[in-house]
């Protein structure tokens, strides 16, 4: 199959997939998601809720009130996330970044992808996966995330794909014709496939078994 036909057959398979974007139940604001996609970085969802709470309560994911935050005073708030130390001055640089589009996130979606990723990736604590997080559910560029789930489902379905980030993401691309909404909704497929398929044994008595990606 190729990567459509994959995106199309799980959509008929798992049904639509309630996700983070603005305005649901999991995500108010996109300054919210943007927050979430640094915070969430090696730890689970439960760990990211009480710093997200606390964020919340002190500045109401307000950018311009995450600017009077220091190194010091944001750590509190985060520390159940981990790695304070480094998702931190990450939140306080995007904060900052946003600032200097005068916190206009429609001004910011009408620049091109590469240039909103290129400013993202050069934040110290945002990486690959956090920048095509926020372009994706925030700033309306979709793309392909290569996260594990995404490198483990093509492992099962027999696709060799380079090791690298880029490499992956744009081999997917490449093939890959689908819009904002589509690209959204592949992600979520894949990680609730990879929530819930979590070993070989899992994928043999899944409705993909036996499938091959051409990629």
């Amino acid at each position: 199959m190729t990567i459509e036909e994959l995106y199309q057959r799980m959509a008929a398979e798992m049904g639509p997939q309630p996700w983070l974007k603005p305005g649901t139940p999991w995500a108010e604001t996109p300054v919210e998601i943007m927050l979430g996609a640094i915070l969430v970085q090696n730890t689970n969802w439960r760990n990211v809720e009480p710093s997200l709470i606390n964020l919340k309560r002190t500045t109401g994911f307000d950018p311009a009130k995450l600017r009077e935050l220091t190194p010091e005073t944001i750590t509190p708030l985060i520390r159940s996330s981990g790695f304070y130390n480094r998702k931190g001055p990450a939140i306080l640089a995007l904060a900052t970044w946003l600032g200097q589009a005068n916190d206009d996130l429609a001004a910011l979606k009408q620049r091109s992808g590469s240039s909103l990723r290129s400013d993202l990736m050069a934040i110290t604590g945002i990486g690959n996966e956090t920048a095509d997080y926020i372009l994706m559910y925030t700033l309306d560029h979709g793309t392909f995330m290569v996260d594990t789930y995404a490198r483990r489902l093509f492992a099962w379905l027999g696709a060799t794909m380079p090791k690298t980030y880029p490499a992956f993401q744009k081999q997917v691309l490449r093939q890959f014709p689908l819009g904002l909404a589509d690209c959204q909704e592949f992600h979520a497929l894949i990680d609730e496939f990879g929530k819930r398929v979590k070993d070989d044994a899992d994928f043999a008595q899944s409705f993909l078994a036996g499938e091959r990606l051409v990629v």
